[in-house]
């Protein structure tokens, strides 16, 4: 065969490579041309644009001329050859030969649209590099990280071929996404969680630097996105099967509702993955995109269908508290950059050992470090002993089953209210005599209006916090009652951050909820007079407590704690439950604020500002909690607020990214 070698970038030259020879190797075809072009990746990315539609550039090029003879001409990009060796150990003159190689098989026809012809062309190129001394270029996918289609079906090995877009990618997908969500409470496997994202990292960056499309990248990491989400979120359907009228209502939705969280999950949590496919971006700026669009996506969360932040990537951290404390300056959307960063800083220098790539991961190894020394500061504050003893708080936890709460006749669920008010009564009077009892969400048997007394907290003769239904101006809301202890009602707190499909029907009543509650005014802090001191605390109405600083930043004044109250009967043993309480414990580190938490069938628990739980009635426990609150304080967090970290997020990841590819240039 003969070759016909054009060098229109000088530096080519000084590569001693025996073009005529690797081209003899490929086919003895007598008579046969082919010409080679050696640019760089100005040229053939104007030539990619040009002839494929491609705005980029790529290691090779072949145009067939349909010829016996006159095979076509082959275009090589130095630039880019020199990048995919040196990221695969490899020399440029034997990269050069598997293009030069893959190049010409393509102009006899040769081709890998489809699987079949893909392994018949990579055996072929196997056989001809072999024959000219050089390994297989397929036997690890890091060997050869083009960034060209001709060269992005990459094998993991030859007993098993990991194709792009094939079954054996979507099913990693999965299997990294239940990993993933192996992390969170109760499991706190926080290792599978570690492994299931930086999996699915790797999945994704595996095929090169090049960009691709947003919605085909958004697709092909929707397995990870679907698998996280259920093996996160399931246990929402619980709440379908805890009451019989409920069960026959609703369980037609049980199915659709999985797969509705599935498909929600599978965009949402895609995004991340898909931005780094999509957006051309390097080796060492990579990680600083995955951990903020990761990040972005959370905070996004406050908000749609009212918000769901549930379990951020922060959460498993708990399993080191001075790391978990570092939300106390940067909150659960700071520890998750470094999170994230963290472990796709680590996936990029396992793949690719280069001095900037280690730059990138040695800037989230400090933020770790700087992070555990604010978190050990945090841990102190919050143990420092009060001055004055603060008030006792007694929480009462009823755990009685959702169906003994309510029955069919009016005469019926009389009877049933008052015995169930008179055993609140008794569980909150005990033995000694608190300066504070709390009730959980919806305790409260009655419907609370405008003006009513509260004679249960004139029964106790001490001050009551409860859940109950409030009606007013022909709306009913999901409220905190305060009272006094000679029955008056000083406030009617009502939650504003409604659950969706289960207090309200959201899309316009497309899908039906049991509940069609009203939103209340926003966050309060409340006063409480005992008989040791004023208590000042923010109320919260069960899953309130996730959402970042929305309890406290529209109020100057500093609470000495939270209450929370919840009932998590609904969901029983279930995840559900478990992360529920860890949420709490997140909170209470942001702000800096001990929590109070009552919780209607467990788990109830005083929750200290380091995120400890100091005491608590497991679930399905009838009984009550005594204890103390202390050590509030304000953090940097809970001062600067969310949206203003959310913005310190994505300008750190921008001048990240680019200081990093500065000191690339130098590498």
């Amino acid at each position: 065969m003969k070759v016909f070698i054009n060098y229109d970038d000088a530096r080519w030259r000084r590569y001693k490579i025996d073009f005529t020879r690797i081209a003899s190797a490929v086919s003895n075809a007598p008579g046969a041309e082919v010409s080679i072009t050696l640019t760089d990746d100005a040229q053939i990315h104007a030539l990619n644009r040009q002839y494929r539609g491609i705005d980029r550039p790529t290691n090779v090029l072949s145009f067939e001329l349909g010829d016996d003879i006159l095979l076509g001409d082959i275009f090589i990009s130095l630039d880019t050859v020199q990048r995919e060796a040196r990221a695969a150990g490899i020399s440029v003159a034997e990269h050069t030969a598997h293009m030069v190689v893959h190049g010409i098989l393509h102009l006899m026809g040769f081709d890998h649209i489809d699987d079949r012809d893909a392994v018949v062309m990579e055996q072929r190129e196997i056989d001809v590099l072999k024959k000219l001394g050089y390994k297989n270029p397929y036997a690890d996918e890091d060997a050869c990280a083009c960034t060209d289609a001709c060269c992005r079906r990459l094998l993991a090995g030859r007993s098993f071929k990991l194709r792009e877009n094939g079954w054996g990618q979507y099913a990693l997908y999965l299997i990294f996404g239940v990993m993933a969500a192996l992390g969170f409470a109760p499991f706190n496997l926080w290792w599978a969680t570690v492994l299931g994202v930086g999996g699915a990292y790797w999945l994704t960056v595996r095929g090169g630097d090049e960009k691709r499309g947003f919605f085909k990248s958004l697709l092909r990491a929707s397995p990870f996105g679907a698998a996280y989400a259920l093996g996160m979120f399931w246990w929402v359907v619980n709440s379908i099967f805890v009451v019989p009228d409920l069960t026959r209502q609703f369980a037609v939705w049980t199915a659709p509702a999985l797969i509705g969280i599935a498909l929600a999950g599978g965009i949402i949590f895609a995004i991340p993955f898909a931005a780094i496919r999509c957006m051309r971006t390097n080796p060492w700026g990579r990680p600083f995109l995955f951990a903020a669009v990761w990040t972005l996506v959370l905070w996004l969360r406050e908000w749609v269908l009212t918000g769901f932040p549930w379990n951020p990537i922060a959460n498993i951290t708990f399993a080191w508290p001075v790391l978990a404390n570092s939300m106390s300056l940067w909150g659960a959307l700071g520890l998750g950059v470094v999170v994230t960063g963290f472990i796709a800083s680590a996936v990029e220098l396992l793949r690719r050992r280069r001095r900037a790539v280690a730059v990138t991961f040695g800037i989230f190894a400090a933020l770790v470090l700087i992070g555990a020394v604010v978190g050990a500061r945090n841990i102190r504050r919050a143990a420092m002993q009060p001055q004055a003893r603060p008030p006792m708080i007694r929480i009462v936890q009823p755990a009685t089953s959702q169906a003994d709460k309510g029955t069919h006749s009016r005469a019926a669920a009389l009877k049933t209210a008052e015995q169930n008010l008179q055993r609140l009564i008794a569980l909150g009077a005990a033995d000694a005599r608190a300066d504070i009892i709390v009730y959980p969400e919806t305790t409260y048997p009655f419907v609370v209006t405008r003006g009513d007394d509260f004679p249960m907290a004139q029964l106790l003769n001490t001050p009551v916090v409860m859940g109950a239904l409030s009606y007013d101006d022909g709306r009913l809301f999901n409220s905190m009652v305060v009272a006094n202890e000679h029955g008056d009602i000083e406030k009617i707190y009502s939650k504003s951050h409604l659950v969706p499909f289960g207090e309200y029907a959201p899309l316009g009543g497309l899908i039906p909820s049991p509940g069609n509650l009203s939103r209340g005014a926003g966050p309060e802090i409340i006063n409480v007079q005992t008989a040791g001191g004023d208590f000042v605390f923010a109320p919260a109405v069960c899953y309130e407590i996730i959402f970042s600083d929305s309890l406290t930043s529209a109020d100057p004044h500093v609470p000495h704690a939270i209450i929370n109250i919840t009932n998590d009967t609904w969901f029983g043993k279930t995840p559900g439950t478990y992360q529920h309480l860890d949420m709490v414990r997140r909170y209470a580190i942001e702000s800096g604020l001990p929590i109070v938490r009552a919780n209607y069938s467990g788990i109830s628990a005083f929750v200290d500002s380091a995120g400890t739980v100091v005491s608590q009635l497991p679930i399905g426990e009838t009984g009550y909690l005594d204890g103390f609150v202390w050590g509030d304080h304000r953090t940097v967090y809970r001062a600067l607020g969310r949206d203003a970290w959310m913005m310190i997020v994505l300008v750190f990841a921008i001048l990240a990214m680019s200081a990093v590819s500065v000191a690339a240039r130098k590498d």
